[in-house]
């Protein structure tokens, strides 16, 4: 499985718009010239049902067949409401049955040289026939096109990301670099993707997974659980420890600050995390890895395993705890979609959340805290204010926190 963040119900009206604008550059880069897209007469590579429809393009269905068709939405994402599974479900059974030719009328017709498509590029690299859904996620600084393989028979089999500019080529590449250690490294809690393909196709960075199957019936997920898996990550690359002043995390972090310091919010994250250290003292970290963006999106809790997609953010050397922080404030952002608040309980939490990495009592909050300033930071390093991204503003909601936080100590 890959990652599918969750969009909102209803699109605003310029969201509806972005989205419009990044479906016709998503076409550009799958189907280039001499590949057209927009019904001109030619050898047909592939057509596309638009979901829901062309103002708000959320998933291209290929029509290859209804089996096919169905699949590609049923397997995609886990709905998180009834009201979304309903509206998946009806959907699934429109495709299935034929239906869509009158609920679903929105069409992409692509024409052209099948080996100068992305069709036909995957079909080669990986030797076999399939079938490409493709998502169309919202405003982000790390969005990227998000591909769904299925097989002839229905079979989803795997899922693609192309790195199309800087930030993302090199997200995609550090992907496949952590799904590549993940897979050799033992882990006996959790299941992760396996690299399927890997390369560059035209100026796109590639990476196609296996596809992991989240589509089997849920298990409700315990913290033990959780915490075990996320222990499991932990170790996975071995141990440091000492304190933060002579951390390697720290002369990293430090480095990304810096280049973040001509801008306001760098410029009080710098001072903020010189604080926390500075009141940290002796006291004595651990370092291990963590999975960089652990949140109930990415992961799946079945009776007999726990998956987790979406690495491109893994990391070694960082203090433990970082993944529970982490996990806590999204699925609290998430449920009750008050993000201040949920920095603030989040940090309210952080002995509780921390306790069972073995972080040391007096480091507990400084590592909540410095949690706060590394996302802060890979916020700003993003770009994710200019991208658009909902919270990518960081002085609406956690910066003020973490400033004020951070004074109290």
């Amino acid at each position: 499985m890959c990652p599918v963040k969750t969009a909102p119900a209803e699109l605003t009206a310029s969201d509806a718009a972005l989205r419009t604008q990044y479906l016709a550059e998503v076409l550009d880069l799958l189907y280039p010239a001499p590949c057209r897209t927009d019904g001109t007469p030619g050898t047909p590579i592939v057509e596309y049902v638009v979901v829901p429809d062309a103002r708000r393009p959320r998933l291209l269905v290929p029509s290859t067949s209804k089996k096919v068709a169905a699949a590609a939405v049923r397997r995609y994402a886990e709905p998180q409401s009834r009201a979304a599974r309903f509206k998946r479900d009806a959907v699934v059974a429109a495709l299935r049955t034929g239906a869509s030719g009158v609920l679903l009328r929105d069409r992409v017709k692509v024409t052209g040289p099948f080996s100068k498509s992305i069709d036909g590029y995957l079909s080669e690299a990986l030797g076999r026939e399939l079938s490409v859904s493709v998502h169309i996620g919202p405003a982000r600084a790390n969005r990227k096109p998000v591909l769904q393989l299925i097989g002839p028979e229905g079979d989803t089999f795997g899922f693609g990301k192309l790195g199309t500019g800087p930030l993302t080529q090199r997200l995609v590449r550090a992907e496949t670099a952590a799904l590549t250690a993940l897979n050799g490294s033992g882990l006996s809690k959790l299941i992760v993707p396996r690299v399927l393909h890997a390369g560059q196709w035209r100026d796109l960075q590639v990476l196609v997974q296996s596809a992991l199957p989240v589509w089997l019936p849920r298990a409700p997920l315990t913290p033990r659980r959780l915490t075990a898996a996320m222990l499991d990550i932990a170790g996975c690359c071995g141990y440091t420890q000492g304190t933060l002043d002579g951390s390697a995390y720290w002369h990293e972090l430090r480095v990304r600050l810096a280049a973040v310091a001509d801008r306001t919010e760098g410029a009080g994250l710098a001072k903020a995390a010189g604080k926390l250290v500075e009141h940290a003292g002796d006291t004595v970290f651990r370092y291990g890895a963590w999975h960089g963006d652990w949140a109930p999106w990415n992961m799946a809790n079945l009776a007999d395993a726990l998956l987790v997609w979406d690495w491109e953010r893994f990391a070694t050397g960082v203090p433990l705890g970082f993944d529970a922080v982490h996990h806590e404030l999204q699925k609290r952002i998430q449920s009750t979609g008050d993000a201040t608040d949920a920095v603030e309980s989040t940090v309210r939490r952080a002995a509780e959340l921390l306790a069972p990495f073995g972080v040391p009592g007096p480091g507990r909050e400084v590592t909540a805290l410095l949690y706060l300033v590394d996302l802060a930071t890979r916020y700003l390093t993003d770009r994710q204010a200019e991208a658009g991204a909902r919270l990518g503003v960081l002085g609406t909601w956690l910066l003020p926190v973490l400033i004020r936080r951070v004074e109290e100590l």
